[in-house]
């Protein structure tokens, strides 16, 4: 995080884990300089806490549309446990997204 903060998310949606549909999510901010890995298999996403936020990915790669998936950033079953007392502002795509049951997974 290099400026502002967010509340940073990563979901197993690796079919045969045994921590499928598992999330995890921390405050990412830039006086805590936490990072957080999002490894092969798992989704990602993120609200913004701050005003504003400058947030920088390190990937394995470069950026593939063909791969990219999307899943309901409000879907009952993950239940993400994001802030209170935020307004969030999906776009279009995050509030037309699957839900997670009906998502196309990892193996």
């Amino acid at each position: 995080m290099l400026r502002g903060a967010v509340f940073d998310v990563v979901v197993d949606i690796r079919k045969s884990s045994s921590t499928f549909g598992a999330w995890v999510g921390i405050e990412l901010i830039e006086e805590n300089r936490k990072q957080q890995w999002v490894p092969p298999g798992f989704a990602h996403g993120f609200i913004v806490t701050s005003e504003w936020a400058d947030f920088v990915y390190k990937t394995t790669d470069y950026y593939a549309p063909e791969h990219e998936r999307c899943i309901r950033w409000n879907d009952p079953d993950l239940a993400i446990a994001w802030p209170p007392n935020l307004l969030p502002l999906p776009s279009d795509k995050d509030n037309n997204a699957p839900l997670f049951r009906r998502c196309e997974l990892a193996g």
